[in-house]
């Protein structure tokens, strides 16, 4: 799954309870949980953790954003906890472009409807963004932030799947380079299909839109926008003891207020049981 950690356009797309069952998923489980720009609508089930890497660089601004979460259930499969960690580095920074932690991500995930074996799906997540990029550089908001989305999963056929988001971030007090103040909010929302071209092996097209503030001035805003679709694949290896390592990556295509603008992005998940 994919978070809002700053106020930069680009980036606006993207605890164990003890005593859980180790719970092995099947020898050839599906790939399933593992959107890329998107986020889908299905908690980690009970026993199984999994740890997912992204790296996403835009060509002409020369920008990039590498993020580690881990996702763990709690207690079974209606609560998820995780965590997003993200190391940025943008080329119009005071610093000249050197790379640092971004605003990292604390969020709770109920699984409200279905799960990954249902037709349809839904798990609103909350968040809270921590401040702990430097602001002066870009690289976060300097205040304390909360998000909201609510993803939907939605089976179309045997081997076509929809994900549908619609998310609002909101940040009070947050600075900008110069330490002006302002309360800013974002909206997000995307759609993807998955197909399902093997059990292993599956063809996507997401698209993300975000339109949100940036700190300007004192108590100023400006409207920012991103809008990019991304085509992509991704696979799986299905290895002993229940791990599962899922690769993929996709094109990053800016449409409308980004047009013009192209990227790449890796993902990396590897999914096990806690024992």
């Amino acid at each position: 799954m994919r978070f809002t950690t700053s106020a930069s356009p680009m980036l606006a797309l993207l605890l164990a309870a003890p005593g859980l069952p180790a719970q092995q998923p099947p020898k050839e489980a599906p790939i399933q949980d593992n959107s890329f720009l998107l986020e889908e609508a299905y908690n980690q089930e009970p026993g199984v953790i999994q740890h997912i890497s992204t790296y996403t660089r835009l060509q002409q601004s020369g920008d990039w954003i590498y993020t580690f979460t881990e996702e763990w259930p709690v207690g079974g499969l209606a609560h998820q906890l995780s965590l997003t960690v993200p190391v940025q580095r943008l080329a119009s920074s005071p610093d000249g472009g050197r790379r640092g932690f971004g605003d990292v991500a604390l969020n709770y995930r109920y699984q409200a409807l279905g799960d990954g074996d249902s037709a349809v799906a839904f798990a609103p997540r909350l968040s809270l963004l921590l401040p702990t990029g430097n602001h002066r550089q870009g690289r976060g908001n300097g205040h304390l932030g909360v998000q909201a989305n609510l993803p939907l999963s939605v089976a179309l056929g045997e081997r076509l799947v929809s994900h549908v988001n619609l998310g609002f971030t909101h940040t009070p007090h947050a600075q900008d380079l110069l330490g002006n103040e302002a309360d800013i909010s974002t909206w997000n929302m995307g759609q993807s299909f998955i197909w399902l071209a093997r059990r292993d092996l599956n063809l996507m097209l997401e698209f993300a839109y975000t339109s949100g503030d940036v700190v300007a001035g004192p108590g100023v805003r400006q409207p920012t926008q991103s809008a990019y679709v991304a085509p992509g694949l991704r696979w799986a290896w299905n290895l002993p003891k229940g791990l599962q390592v899922v690769p993929g990556l996709a094109a990053m295509v800016g449409v409308g207020p980004s047009r013009g603008e192209t990227g790449i992005f890796l993902y990396l998940s590897f999914e096990h049981p806690l024992k």
